[in-house]
């Protein structure tokens, strides 16, 4: 809870004093000089390192802090406001990034270790409460240490440092692309999640930033992830821009067997949009992060799966093999789609999941949580492999992550604009419109399209194809007979002959 508010609210502190020249830092200078000698560092050390930690115990993370920080509410924690003139490469020549660093507290109480490196050579940053401007707490005393950090470079302005990802929280991490604010959430390993005994939060404990070169727009920075079940080594190559790309390498060792894991995991959240508001009485015509799952199956196969917000736990399965792509996105992306001057979420960034490799057979899950309020993140998406993971392996997974406006890829095939449901007319069933838009149907001239539309459960009482100039599109008009039934899958495209025209609608329909 509240992890977006904060992240949100944090993102402000820099930007106001943030030019791209300034005096280099005394604070993080003075901490690298106390260091103790620089060690060795190369691609593979992250990865031995998480090798080695595998074959001992776990060993949860150093979470002790002094009262005045631990039991601290989120005004107070906001108020701890790392020194933007204190960043890590703040004034060295040519380099476009520069690393601030969270304190712990709050709810972010585990320690994380940050090194630098520079010249084949790793060095840690090491903690001074000067780092940091102390308003409604007092400076603590000792080595508390840091929870994460933040990267920041000329994203929207050649002057002008803005925040563009940042890692807080367990192995939770965000980014945005040029224009955007912040909305959902990567992870990098998901344990047992909607597991009735719990889930199994895997954490970032270490991470090693690599200094940018002179006029890079490229970073490096590594990983090193530890949970009772596992230990792993990520690599992430960071390409901010009009879409801001995160290449991935992983390598998996588990301690134990997982038969739950869930690989490129998403977070996000979704309370309401046309196509579900029941129980909600609010003046705004949609509140979500992402409005719906894509996929380009391993038979290039494009779906659509409007999230909702259920009354009950909901879990939902795609089965395939070697998958294409997957991704939250959010589709609405006008202000009159919100009206929230504030929370702006029609510049929340879509995130597209790109496996690079053969991922071989496995499913995309996505699970929707109950949730009466927008500082909850409710919805999870993942892959999961068919096999366990076994116990003393080793997995290497690799994957393109786009944080975007919209999925990558020169798409021809029309997409769902917008899902509304309602009471039919006659009051009796239930109704279903989807509005399609694209390239594919722009152009379409003649008869209607051909309407391939079912459902697992149930009947199709009545569907209707017809064109919506408005858009340039076209609708489909589902009245649905649910017939007691309590959950049903329903399905719709646009075809020409045996070929479709658009992405393929899928919805999962619960009573209210």
């Amino acid at each position: 809870m509240l992890r977006r508010d904060l992240l949100r609210a944090s993102a402000a502190f820099p930007l106001a004093a943030s030019p791209l020249v300034h005096p280099l830092n005394t604070a993080v200078a003075a901490a690298k000089a106390d260091a103790p000698d620089a060690t060795p560092f190369d691609g593979a050390t992250v990865r031995n390192l998480a090798r080695q930690l595998a074959q001992s115990a776990y060993k949860a993370p150093d979470t002790s802090l002094p009262d005045g920080l631990k039991d601290i509410d989120y005004s107070a924690y906001r108020a701890i406001r790392f020194d933007p003139n204190q960043a890590l490469w703040r004034g060295t020549e040519g380099v476009k990034f520069t690393a601030e660093f969270f304190h712990r507290g709050y709810l972010y109480k585990d320690r994380v270790d940050i090194y630098e490196v520079a010249d084949g050579q790793a060095r840690p940053i090491r903690y001074a409460t000067s780092m940091f401007v102390w308003d409604k707490v007092a400076a603590p005393s000792g080595d508390l240490g840091f929870a994460g950090f933040r990267l920041h470079f000329p994203l929207n302005r050649a002057d002008y440092f803005d925040e563009v990802c940042a890692f807080l929280g367990a192995s939770y991490f965000r980014a945005v692309a040029k224009g955007q604010g912040y909305g959902l959430s990567a992870r990098g390993l998901s344990i047992k999640t909607a597991d009735r005994a719990g889930e199994e939060f895997p954490l970032f404990k270490s991470f090693w930033l690599e200094r940018p070169s002179p006029g890079a727009d490229l970073i490096v920075v590594h990983a090193l992830l530890d949970s009772p079940s596992a230990a792993a080594a990520y690599k992430f190559t960071i390409r901010p821009g009009q879409d801001t790309v995160f290449d991935t390498e992983s390598a998996i060792f588990p301690r134990t067997d997982i038969p739950q894991a869930g690989f490129a995991p998403l977070t996000s959240m979704f309370l309401f949009a046309p196509s579900d508001r029941q129980g909600f009485d609010d003046w705004r015509a949609a509140v979500h992060d992402s409005n719906g799952l894509e996929l380009q199956t391993g038979r290039s196969e494009r779906i659509w799966r409007p999230i909702a917000n259920p009354r009950e736990l909901q879990i939902s399965a795609f089965v395939d093999s070697s998958p294409r792509g997957f991704g939250f996105m959010q589709r609405a992306r006008k202000f009159d789609d919100y009206q929230d001057l504030e929370a702006r979420y029609e510049k929340r960034p879509s995130l597209w999941v790109e496996p690079i490799g053969d991922w071989g057979q496995g499913a995309v899950q996505l699970v929707e949580i109950p949730s009466d309020k927008e500082v909850n993140d409710n919805v999870v998406g993942f892959w999961r492999p068919k096999d366990p993971l076994k116990a003393k392996g080793e997995y290497l997974l690799n994957y393109r992550l786009h944080w975007c406006w919209a999925a990558p890829g020169d798409v021809k095939l029309g997409r769902v604009m917008q899902t509304r449901c309602g009471q039919s007319l006659d009051g009796g069933h239930r109704q279903f419109v989807i509005d399609f838009v694209g390239p594919a149907l722009q152009d379409w001239k003649g008869d209607p399209p051909a309407l391939d539309v079912g459902c697992d459960k149930g009947k199709i009482v009545n569907a209707v194809t017809e064109p919506n100039p408005d858009i340039s599109g076209w609708r489909i008009s589902i009245e649905y007979d649910p017939a007691g039934e309590k959950i049903v899958e329903l399905h719709a495209r646009l075809m020409d002959a045996d070929k479709p025209l658009t992405e393929t609608w899928v919805y999962r329909w619960t009573p209210a």
